[in-house]
């Protein structure tokens, strides 16, 4: 009876240990919408709760380093993954290239402007006129970081570095766009199509910046459970689901 008993309140506690496991991942603002509904399907098969705070990768990095609570670190770019990694805050052989993206310019969805090609030469100011153009704030949010980029290599960025509405992360500056408040703007392909109020106008070429990866890890401090997390995040699930949301996904899958 007493060995009964004994089972009975171990299998208890392992039972509410699972009940109240919890990864907490601080992701890039643009994978908002599919990682969502990527988490809840984690939580339906391992019946682990996923926390997220969604921002800047760059913001979230730096809260990392300061001693926020993270499991995850999900970025939009490779470079503030590598900064998690120098700084020792980032397993760095947890990293995986999970997703890819592509570069945008969208309007407002019923503005005047539609198809427009972007090559070299591209002149966005004059496009713009007298209105803004959002995107991430191009010294850190990677977004940001990749329009000026693409808008160097393609001899526009001097004359329209002054009409840039610069933001904290992609999703203002979404924002900005779908309530009229920048004619234009400079956002992942995915975030226009998550946005009803918004129309794409035009695509960045891949040659006109570097690669848009997203990378994913594990931090160092991170629980048990966060294996089980990022293995899931490269399942046949989370796939269809990425893909679902426009997103080309990079990493193999796992079993």
């Amino acid at each position: 009876m007493i060995r009964f008993l004994l089972s009975l309140l171990f299998a208890l506690a392992i039972g509410a240990t699972t009940a109240h496991a919890e990864v907490t991942v601080f992701a890039a603002a643009s994978l908002t919408n599919a990682l969502d509904d990527v988490n809840t399907a984690f939580t339906k098969q391992s019946g682990f709760k996923v926390v997220v705070s969604y921002g800047a990768s760059s913001a979230l990095i730096k809260q990392i380093e300061q001693g926020a609570p993270a499991d995850v670190f999900a970025s939009a770019d490779l470079r503030w993954m590598e900064y998690g990694v120098q700084k020792k805050i980032i397993k760095d052989d947890t990293r995986v290239n999970l997703l890819g993206n592509k570069l945008v310019l969208i309007a407002a969805k019923d503005a005047n402007i539609d198809n427009v090609t972007i090559g070299p030469g591209f002149d966005l100011a004059k496009l713009a006129g007298d209105g803004r153009v959002a995107t991430g704030d191009v010294r850190a949010v990677p977004v940001g970081l990749y329009a000026k980029a693409a808008l160097e290599r393609l001899g526009a960025w001097a004359a329209v570095e002054p009409k840039m509405a610069m933001t904290e992360n992609v999703r203002f500056a979404l924002t900005l766009v779908a309530r009229g408040e920048a004619p234009l703007g400079i956002v992942y392909e995915t975030d226009a199509k998550v946005e009803p109020a918004v129309k794409i106008i035009g695509v960045f070429p891949d040659n006109s910046h570097d690669p848009i990866i997203y990378p994913a890890a594990a931090t160092v401090n991170a629980k048990p459970e966060t294996i089980q997390y990022l293995s899931f995040l490269r399942s046949a699930v989370a796939r269809a689901i990425f893909e679902r949301y426009g997103f080309t996904v990079l990493a193999k899958p796992t079993s």
